[in-house]
């Protein structure tokens, strides 16, 4: 149906519909008119048009201050005929900005956030850099980036959260964290312990340039990373519930400070 959600193709159009539709019934806000931020960019000289899909949540004692939660909901679309179908890299963090939602309805945040649904990160993280190039508040008021990409599955029961070097308050934040222990929260990949570095790796990257702290959550590559086998038969769900919910509990934390 949604044809690996290539940007500016009828499949991604119909995923802008149905993240539209779902923040509508779970009751978020629209950030922007229709809740449609778009742009166009050029991409080894083809031009693209694109479009975020940005939700508001009111925070109820800090709603000047924002916490962006974003997860990129373009893919690989088709290919030679054959569809990416992108369950988890990135349906899995696209349907947990859902699980916020919902989980907002409950106990509304401190902060406001932001759920920014990010169009174009397959082809240069265009969508956010749009966003923080051309948001309507002041940098200054968005305080952290939750960013979420591939955390659906780990072989190892692994979540990994980037990020933490750049700031100690998040570094002491994920060092006393005291969430669920059904999966192993590390942290790391941030270019200073001999692993990958993933401080560039997805959206995140654009709020990192501007001096905005944050934190990725993301899972190590594996065998149907880019490839047509990243079916929704290949997610972990025991692992993705808990992953998400340790990624709330985070929040949680994050939500309590002051900024």
């Amino acid at each position: 149906m949604f044809e690996g959600r290539r940007t500016g193709t009828i499949g991604a159009i119909k995923t802008q519909k149905y993240i539209i539709n779902q923040f509508h019934t779970l009751n978020v806000l629209p950030f922007v008119e229709n809740y449609k931020q778009s742009f166009s960019f050029i991409h080894k000289r083809n031009l693209y048009k694109a479009d975020n899909v940005l939700g508001l949540i009111k925070g109820t004692e800090f709603p000047k201050k924002h916490i962006v939660i974003s997860a990129h909901y373009d893919h690989e679309g088709i290919k030679n005929g054959v569809i990416y179908n992108g369950a988890d890299d990135n349906a899995s963090g696209l349907s947990a900005l859902f699980s916020f939602a919902e989980y907002f309805m409950k106990y509304p945040p401190k902060h406001s956030v932001i759920l920014a649904a990010f169009d174009a990160e397959e082809l240069g993280l265009e969508g956010s850099k749009y966003f923080v190039n051309n948001t309507m508040i002041s940098r200054n008021d968005i305080v952290l980036n939750l960013n979420m990409d591939m955390i659906s599955r780990s072989n190892k029961n692994e979540l990994y959260a980037v990020g933490t070097s750049f700031s100690k308050k998040l570094e002491y934040v994920l060092q006393h964290f005291d969430g669920p222990k059904s999966i192993k929260l590390l942290t790391g990949h941030d270019g200073f312990d001999g692993l990958e570095n993933w401080t560039y790796s997805s959206d995140h990257a654009s709020f990192h340039k501007k001096g905005i702290p944050f934190l990725y959550f993301g899972v190590e590559d594996h065998k149907d990373y880019h490839e047509p086998t990243d079916d929704y038969e290949n997610i972990q769900p025991e692992f993705y519930i808990e992953a998400v919910k340790t990624i709330i509990s985070v929040f949680e934390r994050m939500d309590d400070s002051k900024f």
